[in-house]
């Protein structure tokens, strides 16, 4: 069904604010990929639509935090093939998932990706005591090929909750500071997301009106997003966010 002017403002604000909360907390498919169902899409296009619009927003995270990729490049070569051939099997799942099984599986994921958020700032906890260790156990580099792949199908599939999973496993194999590996993570994200994105822009599931206001919306959010930074904490809004996934999901389990 084609989408009104009212619909596109509604997808245009939701993203307005996911933007925003991207850049401050994470967690701004929870409210895209919702309004999207809510105004008409189908699940499985209004997911295909979330991931092309927000995609380009991680650009700006990786720009940001460009000066700590320097000496990474070994560690680039590794994952980020991982990351780019696990996003593009995702896709494919997704392309290939009917309908209505995707609607059975949609609460589930969305419960998945709010535990996720709400378990990123003990993530992010652990990880900071853990590099504080004197002696903290080494292990080759490419042990992390394996479970980024696995974690970028799922990004490729899904999306929401990506980032945590992907900052938990490069932690764990990693010995390095949080804001290196957090770069890294930005980077492998973007390589998931993207071959989703590619793989999706082919795919005719694409409701382009929705994700170029989407991709304006996401744009402004993040600028937005960025200058109230230090203003509002982040783990309020996450908090924020989680909640409203957890109804959302709610409401989907209703429904089906």
């Amino acid at each position: 069904m084609p989408l009104t002017a009212l619909d596109l403002s509604l997808v245009g604000i939701a993203a307005l604010f996911a933007g925003m909360v991207n850049a401050l907390a994470g967690g701004g498919t929870l409210l895209t990929f919702p309004m999207l169902t809510a105004v008409g899409v189908p699940a499985v296009a209004a997911n295909v639509t979330n991931t092309v619009a927000l995609c380009p927003g991680f650009l700006g995270g990786i720009f940001a935090q460009r000066r700590d990729l320097a000496g990474q490049t070994r560690r680039l070569w590794l994952a980020l093939p991982a990351g780019i051939a696990g996003g593009f099997v995702g896709g494919l799942l997704l392309l290939h998932t009917r309908e209505h099984v995707f609607r059975v599986l949609i609460p589930y994921l969305i419960l998945a990706a709010a535990t996720l958020l709400a378990l990123q700032d003990r993530v992010r906890g652990w990880l900071r005591r853990r590099a504080e260790r004197p002696a903290a156990t080494r292990h080759s580099e490419t042990w992390a090929v394996l479970p980024v792949g696995l974690g970028a199908v799922y990004g490729g599939y899904f999306g929401a909750g990506l980032g945590v999973i992907l900052l938990a496993t490069l932690g764990l194999i990693l010995d390095d500071s949080l804001t290196r590996v957090n770069a890294l993570k930005q980077t492998v994200a973007l390589g998931a997301n993207g071959a989703a994105a590619v793989l999706f822009l082919s795919s005719g599931q694409v409701v382009w009106p929705a994700a170029i206001v989407m991709a304006f919306g996401a744009i402004i959010g993040g600028t937005v997003g960025g200058r109230l930074a230090g203003r509002i904490p982040p783990a309020r809004l996450r908090a924020i966010v989680v909640v409203i996934g957890v109804i959302v999901a709610g409401v989907y389990f209703v429904r089906s």
